[in-house]
């Protein structure tokens, strides 16, 4: 789920207007060959936003038949298009918003429940995995692994009991934070840090996350939370959809310094493609707007007076072009600092509507490879981009869970956040 939510959850969900795109050439033999490199690569997307697109359905809420992925869908994901994509696994979210005051654990089962009956909905395309073993399996099997990432730790209600409940349930990832502070853990949105990254029982969180075998993800959170995280952790992280601060300086981006200690960690930064986190000059039109928004909209009288307002808002914004070029931009600058082995792609589609040219739903990451192609990039690393890096690291974080399981027992799950 993208950052600028932060400002507005509700609201984020329906945003904004989708780029026109006109297709590549057919004869384009960088895109021929990006087809022919993804056809025989598993492609692992980082952060699909799509189970609470099927929450906020407008004229069926959560109902799984209305919202039919064989059949024409308002968001950015349904089997055909995931298909001439070539995603071959896919982390589907599971998000919470911080801002939600009662219900946060009743609310994550919901969207944990709503992806796993998506998945078992449709066998012949997805099938639930837990490992990257799995996720090669179902590969072999035609199928898109799919796996469960939680978006922010709100639901854990600071025990330790509902995350090994939520790793049983299949969830592979947690991003520590969305745009508010957890009771442990600092997020990259508000400018008061709570902790100045991790407090103690974030650390613990962190720790019994390794035991598990649960990735941790640390887009949304601050850059001190990315680093102590990194200072704790015996397991790679990811940034499950990300992109690099020296290019765009917004708060939701990684620092130098913190991508640069991924090959240590062994992580990976999976970059977005959400046009206010790759352009800058979106980046300097669009927040400042969606500021000046919601500030002006927050006295609304009811909802269908915000909605009113939010289609005026949408029809006088004005962005600058962004296209596939800065989101390759961005994977090559990782690569620059962190090295091929380190980075990864997570669109954030449905989660998002505003989009570079050619990579505006999921049939479309063929045309980023071609990009690359383009750039000079060889075979060898376009695959490590697709998913060789992540599933490596994934393999990486099994190892050391059961090293720990075999040492270490479970955290206790009566200890509490600021006990």
């Amino acid at each position: 789920m993208v950052a600028h939510r932060g400002i507005g959850t509700t609201a984020w969900l329906a945003l904004l207007l989708a780029a026109p795109w006109a297709p590549a050439d057919a004869g384009d033999d960088a895109l021929a060959r990006a087809n022919r490199v993804l056809s025989h690569t598993i492609l692992v997307d980082g952060h699909n936003d799509l189970p609470i697109a099927i929450r906020g359905h407008a004229s069926a809420p959560g109902d799984l038949d209305a919202y039919d992925l064989r059949g024409t869908v308002p968001g950015q994901t349904d089997i055909p298009r995931l298909r001439a994509g070539h995603v071959g696994a896919q982390f589907w979210s599971v998000y919470i918003p911080g801002e939600l005051q009662n219900g946060q654990a009743r609310m994550q089962l919901e969207q944990i429940d709503i992806a796993r009956r998506l998945i078992a909905k449709y066998p012949d395309v997805f099938q639930l995995v837990g490992t990257a073993a799995e996720v090669r399996a179902a590969h072999r099997a035609g199928r898109i692994g799919s796996l469960l990432g939680m978006e922010g730790g709100y639901g854990l209600e600071n025990s330790f009991a509902p995350l090994r409940a939520y790793y049983d349930l299949g969830v592979r990832y947690m991003t520590l934070t969305h745009n508010s502070h957890t009771d442990w853990a600092d997020s990259a949105m508000p400018e008061t840090p709570k902790f100045g990254g991790l407090s103690p029982f974030g650390e613990q969180v962190v720790r019994e996350m390794n035991r598990l075998g649960m990735l941790v993800d640390l887009s949304h959170t601050s850059a001190d939370t990315m680093r102590d995280t990194l200072d704790v952790s015996k397991a790679p992280v990811i940034f499950s959809h990300a992109a690099a601060r020296g290019l765009v300086d917004i708060s939701r981006n990684v620092p130098d310094d913190v991508i640069a200690r991924l090959p240590a960690n062994g992580g990976v930064l999976m970059v977005t493609f959400v046009v206010g986190f790759v352009s800058a000059d979106a980046a300097n039109v669009l927040f400042p707007a969606m500021k000046e928004f919601y500030t002006s909209s927050a006295q609304a009288a009811s909802a269908g007076e915000r909605r009113a307002l939010y289609e005026e808002f949408k029809k006088n914004l004005v962005l600058p072009r962004v296209t596939v070029g800065d989101v390759a931009d961005h994977i090559e600058y990782v690569v620059s600092l962190a090295g091929i082995d380190h980075v990864g792609i997570g669109g954030d589609f449905d989660g998002n509507d505003l989009w570079p040219e050619g990579l505006s739903d999921v049939s479309m990451y063929p045309n980023l490879f071609a990009e690359l192609i383009r750039r000079g990039w060889s075979d060898r690393d376009l695959a490590k981009l697709a998913g060789g890096n992540v599933l490596r690291a994934m393999e990486q974080a099994e190892r050391v869970a059961r090293e720990l399981q075999r040492v270490t027992p479970a955290a206790n799950s009566i200890s509490r956040a600021g006990t």
